[in-house]
């Protein structure tokens, strides 16, 4: 089983490295980091600095196809952008079609959102209904093989609940032990529904 998880300039490191922690663990799986070219991808922080060996054009045909986000991702929501071109001409062909917080915007530029309930990161509700989804807080969204997550942490979530999927419940709930998956959070501020209106107006403020 192939699984390849897409990286380009200023993608968010944990959207692409949670689900990247769940699914090595998947028995047979052959993951590949892809990105237009190889060589050094930095995170959006441009600290976190990901050697990538293989090309979109490597991994033309991924039985799983994983997109982060990333801020940048309102930016390269148009046809031609090489990760857009690359899911939409991929997608066909996957058996699971993914995406992590913002990835969601590049999966709804490809063209495969329309009609469908989807999520992402909750500063995005807006462009992603521009895509012609329909929004939703819930943390992970299966409609067919398409498989959405909201922001960031829930790239985890969105990766246990595919493992589900694809090899059954006892697969991922050992891949969840493992990695002892436990979230016991210190704070109940992880949702815009539950957040303190000022946290929330701040980070909209600035533009997470």
């Amino acid at each position: 089983m192939q699984i390849a998880i897409a990286l380009f300039p200023e993608f968010t490191s944990l959207d692409a490295m949670g689900p990247y922690q769940v699914l090595q663990h998947v028995p047979g799986a052959d993951l590949r980091l892809c990105a237009a070219e190889r060589g050094i991808v930095a995170d959006d922080s441009g600290h976190l600095r990901v050697e990538v060996e293989h090309t979109f054009a490597d991994v033309p045909r991924p039985d799983v196809l994983v997109v982060p986000g990333g801020t940048v991702t309102r930016r390269m929501m148009t046809p031609e952008d090489a990760v857009v071109t690359w899911i939409r001409e991929a997608h066909p062909h996957t058996t699971w079609t993914t995406s992590v917080c913002t990835g969601s915007l590049l999966l709804g530029a490809a063209g495969l959102l329309d009609g469908l309930t989807a999520t992402t990161h909750w500063s995005a509700y807006d462009a992603l209904a521009s895509t012609g989804a329909t929004p939703t807080e819930q943390r992970v969204v299966v409609e067919g093989k398409v498989v959405t997550g909201a922001g960031v942490s829930a790239g985890i979530d969105m990766a246990l609940t595919l493992v589900a999927e694809m090899c059954g419940p006892e697969v991922a709930m050992a891949i969840q032990l493992g990695i002892e998956y436990d979230p016991q959070p210190p704070f109940d501020a992880g949702s815009p529904s539950t957040a303190p209106p000022a946290i929330r107006d701040g980070l909209l403020a600035r533009s997470i």
